[in-house]
């Protein structure tokens, strides 16, 4: 079968949240941000409508790039990221229209024509986004096309050195935000890993090395304290 290699921009992979892993969970919650929850059963829906996705997509040979073993985290950290990008946007001032959102979903579209998908077929391949969130992703793309802009003064850095140092200005941001709503992740689902921004299953104590080494501990261990 045809396999087609497809990726997102990198706002979307590189892209993620700050999620404290302390704090009591509610009865029937994945996760609470500020005093809004993310249901358990509206992680269960977009679960099985990101499995449903890849089916469709292996059916026309393209296999999804993220380990499809980890689906309940990829998805719980996008529906955690959207909030996290309100937060950033309220606390810049940053407002986004229908028309900005819908422009960033006509590039995202764009890219997947060049990739000759669907925008469903490619959000989900390459990024592990449920077709039902491509609404979500075309509205974090404005607000993080906004924060840029203002972080720039709409010249996007070409040199290396300033590029980073961009992308750690916004990483910044969105780590203040996450800690302002005070995130809370159901550790059934996993634990917030700061290290790559995502949430990551919670490691196995059956399955860990009675003696690791301390460089070993060290690489292997999620950072789940906010560094902001």
């Amino acid at each position: 079968m045809r396999r087609t290699s497809m990726q997102l921009a990198a706002a979307v992979l590189a892209s993620g949240l700050a999620v404290a892993a302390c704090g009591s969970i509610k009865m029937g919650a994945a996760a609470i941000t500020g005093q809004q929850r993310i249901s358990s059963a509206t992680l269960s829906d977009q679960v099985a409508s990101l499995t449903t996705a890849y089916q469709a997509d292996n059916r026309k040979g393209i296999k999804p790039q993220r380990a499809v073993t980890q689906m309940p985290q990829q998805v719980l950290t996008w529906l955690i990221t959207f909030r996290i990008y309100d937060e950033l946007a309220a606390q810049h001032g940053i407002s986004v229209t229908p028309a900005a959102v819908q422009s960033q979903l006509n590039a995202l579209a764009a890219q997947a024509r060049q990739q000759k998908v669907s925008t469903a077929t490619y959000v989900s391949a390459a990024g592990a986004v449920p077709p039902d969130l491509v609404p979500q992703i075309g509205r974090y793309f404005a607000i993080l096309s906004a924060f840029q802009r203002r972080l720039d003064g709409g010249k996007p850095p070409t040199a290396p050195a300033r590029q980073q140092a961009l992308q750690n200005r916004i990483s910044h941001a969105q780590c203040l935000a996450a800690k302002n709503l005070g995130i809370t992740v159901n550790p059934q689902f996993g634990q917030f890993d700061y290290t790559t921004f995502s949430v990551v299953p919670a490691p196995s104590q059956l399955a860990a090395s009675p003696s690791p080494s301390p460089s070993a501990s060290a690489s292997a261990k999620p950072r789940l304290t906010p560094p902001c």
